[in-house]
């Protein structure tokens, strides 16, 4: 697998710094699972983070230090041991959104073979969601209201911006408009995660906008 696609500095930096919703945290993480150069400049990131706070002056009183502590505690009590688990498809970090391998998602129906999972990531400003496209199928012409990471899983798929295989991540914003078409050959699945609702030019999408909550 090569991966040509990678997540920026800024990307990795905010989300070293925990800065991030939750549905952005995920893709990010399930790429550096699959991606070698951007999981080295992430513990890069977070290695300078470190040194940043052990170099700083500030110091946390008795009261906000017990307080931690006890936060600390209790998340280790009711968090139950991790049993590793696989799938040829999802990378470790979605398994846990999903409940499973790629046979437990729970496919929702969009159209012309297009189908959809949102996973419970919790967030009102972003949401999360496994995408199935079928080979040789295209996406609406669609713009965007903010940042939407698309991160593919299996096959692939063009835009007019550039290919993107197993492992790259497209990083989209207000500036960008595409009709993603996956490629012959393999079905696309992919994972995204969207701030704020797309911008579709044709009519029917708009109107089925509010039902499929994308």
């Amino acid at each position: 697998m090569t991966i040509k696609h990678h997540l920026s500095d800024e990307l990795l930096m905010a989300y070293a710094a925990a800065d991030l919703p939750e549905a952005f945290n995920l893709v990010i993480a399930a790429h550096l699972s699959l991606c070698d150069e951007c999981r080295a400049r992430s513990m890069a990131f977070d290695a300078l983070g470190g040194a940043v706070i052990e170099d700083s002056t500030c110091e946390m009183d008795e009261g906000s230090l017990a307080a931690c502590l006890a936060r600390i505690d209790g998340l280790t009590q009711m968090t139950a041991p991790l049993r590793p688990r696989t799938d040829r498809v999802l990378p470790a970090p979605v398994l846990d959104y999903v409940g499973g391998g790629l046979e437990a998602v729970k496919w929702r129906a969009l159209g012309m073979g297009v189908r959809q999972a949102i996973l419970p990531t919790g967030d009102k400003g972003a949401s999360a969601r496994l995408l199935y496209i079928p080979a040789g199928a295209a996406m609406p012409d669609h713009g965007h209201r903010g940042v939407e990471l698309t991160l593919v899983l299996q096959g692939a798929f063009r835009d007019e911006a550039d290919r993107f295989g197993r492992g790259d991540i497209e990083i989209a914003d207000a500036s960008v408009e595409h009709t993603p078409v996956a490629e012959a050959g393999a079905d696309c699945i992919c994972l995204a995660a969207t701030q704020g609702a797309l911008k579709f030019n044709a009519l029917l999408p708009r109107l089925a906008q509010p039902f499929f909550r994308i």
